[in-house]
């Protein structure tokens, strides 16, 4: 399924612009055209199975080379509190950030909040808020 070298400067284009309009316009005579003629080609171009396909293929290293998982930004936040706690100056406040960022990938920053009484029952301590009364004077 080769295609056309317009097919193929149309590929390109779309990826470099993230705009079909303006890759039609790019790689075939569009001189001519009203915007809306310009756009329904543009859109053919982009229902052709043959150019879909393409695209796949000229995205899938990219998206390959992009793909990043939880073990990778893990040690890049390690790498990154080390550094900071070995610089010459040590640097806690970053340090402590990449921890903070590590605990949140793992889903560790919760908080949670324990209810139980001293007594170790789970009945709810009881909250009482009270509001004052304003004066009846109207001073304060």
């Amino acid at each position: 399924m080769a295609l056309t070298p317009k097919q193929e400067n149309f590929c390109i284009a779309y990826l470099e612009t993230g705009n079909a309009s303006e890759a039609y316009r790019r790689s075939y005579d569009a001189a001519g055209m009203s915007q809306n003629a310009l756009n329904r080609e543009a859109s053919v171009m982009l229902d052709n199975p043959k150019i879909a396909q393409r695209l796949a293929e000229l995205r899938a290293p990219v998206i390959a080379k992009a793909q990043l998982t939880v073990e990778d930004l893990l040690m890049e936040l390690e790498e990154a509190r080390k550094a900071a706690l070995s610089a010459a100056t040590p640097q806690t406040g970053p340090a402590v950030s990449a921890t903070m960022g590590k605990a949140k990938l793992l889903g560790l920053d919760k908080q949670i909040i324990d209810h139980q009484s001293s007594d170790g029952s789970m009945s709810p301590i009881p909250t009482t808020i009270v509001l004052a009364a304003p004066d009846d004077d109207g001073e304060d």
